[in-house]
Parts: structure tokens; sequence; C-alpha cells
């Protein structure tokens, strides 16, 4: 039972009253609007983290606080992107994605290969007495690409990096197939999410 119940929608950026209007940095609904170096329209002046718009995330702002500034020093970094940040949510049961749903990935186009695998298939989660949740993976039924990775469950916040890296290269599902996973590890449901959307799992 629970006597409260708090709703916390949308971030506002704190962007009001800094000066940006009288050095004429530009802003789109109070977020600053930077390239992929952290550059602002005006020469000299940067902003990285929430105040430039979502995801509004810890990692993300760290990072492109490693793109601005090696930009700044003079290296050559790659430009910031927003298409492969996970999204994780600390709760119980931990929730954890990456990339497009199956239904954004048929909206915008793509025929899908999707198939969620449950906890419940896993030897290590009904070790551990957490046997509830799911691993889902989302393929573009033509390339094999990775579309997008989604998750419900223990240790999901840890899993996800596993698929952020394959879509960061590129990996196709042929490859994903390939790859051989611990045994036993919460990992293996990575595997067998990646083989069922091909009809080919095996422990479920």
């Amino acid at each position: 039972d629970y006597s409260h119940v708090i709703v916390a929608i949308g971030i506002v950026p704190n962007t009001e009253a800094i000066g940006l209007e009288a050095l004429g940095v530009e802003t789109e609904r109070g977020q600053i609007v930077v390239d992929g170096f952290g550059r602002t329209n005006v020469e000299g002046i940067y902003a990285i983290g929430d105040v430039t718009g979502a995801p509004w995330l810890a990692h993300k702002a760290s990072h492109e606080g490693v793109v601005c500034i090696e930009k700044i020093a003079g290296e050559n970094p790659h430009p910031f992107e927003t298409w492969n940040i996970p999204g994780c949510t600390y709760s119980r049961p931990q929730v954890a994605s990456v990339g497009l749903t199956e239904a954004k990935a048929k909206e915008v186009g793509h025929e899908v290969k999707a198939f969620k695998f449950p906890f419940i298939g896993n030897g290590k989660a009904i070790a551990l007495g957490e046997a509830d949740g799911f691993v889902k993976t989302v393929f573009d039924a033509t390339t094999g690409a990775l579309l997008g990775a989604h998750m419900v469950g223990a240790e999901v916040t840890e899993l996800i990096q596993g698929y952020v890296v394959a879509r960061q290269l590129e990996t196709t599902e042929a490859e994903l197939m390939e790859t051989v996973f611990a045994h036993p590890t919460l990992s293996e449901m990575m595997h067998e999410s990646v083989l069922g959307a091909y009809g080919r799992a095996i422990h479920f």
C-alpha cells in the first residue's frame, strides 16, 4: 500500500537571467543551442549538459564535456551524437534501453525482427531469485542492424552497455549470434533475445 505518489514530468532548463540574451547566445525553448562540440553561435562560448537539451543524463553530460574540452584544446574529437546513449532507471525492477522501440522503428519505415526473452528462461536469474523481467531486441529485417534494445529486470542497467557497444560498432545480428556468452550469466539473455528475433532461441 502507498499513501503518496509523486509525478515528475519534464525538465525546464535553468538558463534564465544569466546573461545569455545580452551575449546573443541562441536558445530554443530555454535550451542553449550547440553543435556537436558544444559550441554556441557566439565565438568562445560553449555549453554542455542539461542546458543543451535531452537526454538529461549524467553520462551524456560527462561525454559532452570530454568532447568539448578536447575541441577547445585543439584536439580532433568526434562530434557528439545522441543516437546511442543508454537510458537507465535505477528502480526495482531496473529499466534500461537504447535506440528505437519496435513501434518507433516501424513508424520510421523499418521492417523489423524483434524478440522478448523472459528472465524466467535464464538459470542465473532463477538462482538469484530474480525471475521477473525481459530482454528485448529490435533489428532491421533487411540489414540486420541492431535498432534498439529494451530491458526490465535485475541488473539490466549493467547489461545494456553490451548492446550500446554493439550498436557503436555497427554489429549485425549474425555477429551477435556467433558471439559466445559465458554460462551461467544474466548476459545469456542478451544472446537468447538476438537468437529469438530470428527464430533460433534455445531456452524459450
